[in-house]
């Protein structure tokens, strides 16, 4: 087990890289914006949803490299393109450069939310597939963690208006690292047997990952499957595999309309926009990191043990009750930085419980293995269009409407959510990989 949590540690390691790259920028928002004297649209063009329009591309086409180069040349392409990204942004000196290099972080993010959980989904044993998946959301907590303390601690002690251009480098420490880690990682069996073609490496990669196993019929059962799904899909992907589709795509949507990146990407403006300092602000928004991981940390205890769905209900409902929370907040004017910075707190913890721990596990389970990069590229995509149409919108929305409705309108939004976890989505704790698609899509 010891090796098998290294290695999925170690993949979803792209998860910290994501993570940081994703919430660094809410450090940055502001003094970018007086530096080039850009406009709120500007802003949100160029600086603001920049990565996440790659995040979109690097979604739609991240399981291209996943299928063909392999699980772990992908990681290996990922970690190197997040080190360029995160120099080059640092060194860039106009706001098209510098959202050309955010586009290519963006790129990565997108490619390492099908790589990574596909890669762990197929080397982890049924028992633990959940908590060993939700390793990738509890680093993109440590990554979010990470970036609001650099954030804080540089624009602290480095009173420049380039501080930005620190904040932004750090992220190449940890790509470094990745990319080392990696070379100590084998390649996915389930790769290897079903689309390499590899019968050989993948029965050694089988017995390195379960020592003392049944490695030949657990081959068997992979290509039983395998076979199956094939014979299914000739009916069309679309068709064959429309509940699954379905699944990905509307817990995805649900994932971001839940305001998540919104708080993210936001969390010093929305605090300033209440009447806070920027410092103050900037410290506020630390616990917003505090709390994603650690409740991505409880939901990974919890994961294989109360299911997916049970996760998803208890988040939504915590989404709900933040949600009104912070909106009445904002409405009646009854603010100060300690009920703020709780109200944002239980939010954060919400979604790490809930859609955090479990939205990268269920998408990277519930298609067959031959479909999983496919499949998950679908409800990924979902994801960062979402995320990428809420970023771009937030400066505008917070502008003309303030954070109450903005707020309320996401509370209505989880509801709908809450709903569909109630009588739609269904339960994976448990089952092999193989039993899921027997659940699923009735192959015998």
């Amino acid at each position: 087990m010891g090796r098998m949590f290294l290695w999925s540690f170690t993949a979803a390691m792209a998860g910290l890289l994501f993570g940081f790259d994703t919430a660094v920028i809410s450090g940055v928002d502001k003094l970018i914006q007086q530096q080039w004297a850009l406009t709120d649209f500007q802003q949100g063009v160029f600086i603001m949803s920049s990565a996440l329009w790659g995040t979109v591309v690097g979604a739609m086409f991240g399981h291209w490299p996943t299928d063909h180069l392999g699980r772990k040349r992908a990681l290996i392409l990922i970690g190197w393109v997040f080190l360029l990204s995160s120099i080059g942004s640092a060194l860039v000196s106009s706001p098209y450069a510098f959202a050309f290099m955010r586009v290519l972080g963006g790129l990565a993010i997108g490619a390492s939310s099908i790589a990574a959980p596909t890669y762990i989904s197929e080397i982890a044993p049924s028992g633990k597939r959940g908590m060993l998946g939700t390793i990738f959301q509890l680093n993109i907590g440590f990554g979010i963690l990470l970036a609001f303390v650099s954030n804080y601690l540089v624009g602290s002690l480095v009173h420049s208006p380039n501080a930005w251009r620190i904040m932004l480098s750090i992220n190449a420490v940890p790509a470094a690292i990745f990319l080392g880690l990696l070379l100590l990682v084998p390649e996915s069996p389930r790769w290897l047997l079903t689309i390499k073609g590899d019968r050989s490496l993948a029965e050694k990669t089988l017995a390195l990952i379960n020592p003392g196993s049944d490695t030949r019929q657990q081959m068997a059962a992979i290509e039983h499957n395998v076979h199956a799904s094939h014979s299914k899909a000739k009916a069309g992907f679309f068709s064959t595999y429309r509940f699954p589709i379905l699944l990905v795509v509307v817990i995805a949507f649900f994932n971001q309309f839940s305001g998540v990146n919104f708080v993210v990407f936001y969390a010093p403006r929305i605090l300033e926009s209440a009447g806070f300092g920027a410092h103050s602000a900037l410290l506020a928004s630390v616990s917003v990191g505090l709390a994603m991981f650690i409740f991505t940390g409880i939901g990974m205890a919890l994961i294989d043990l109360v299911g997916r769905r049970t996760l998803i209900i208890v988040g939504t409902l915590g989404y709900i009750v933040s949600l009104l929370l912070l909106g009445y907040a904002f409405l009646t004017g009854e603010m100060n930085i300690a009920w703020m910075s709780f109200y944002m707190f239980l939010f954060i913890a919400a979604h790490g419980i809930g859609q955090g721990a479990v939205i990268w596990v269920f998408m990277s389970e519930i298609f067959p293995d031959q479909y999983r990069a496919k499949g998950q590229a679908i409800g990924t995509a979902t994801h960062w269009i979402c995320a990428a149409i809420i970023t771009l919108a937030m400066p505008w929305a917070l502008g003309s409407f303030g954070g109450g409705p903005v707020f309320l309108f996401f509370a209505a939004m989880m509801v709908l959510a809450l709903l569909f976890a109630l009588f739609v989505m269904p339960e994976t704790k448990g089952l092999s990989l193989d039993q899921i698609q027997r659940k699923l899509i009735g192959d015998k």
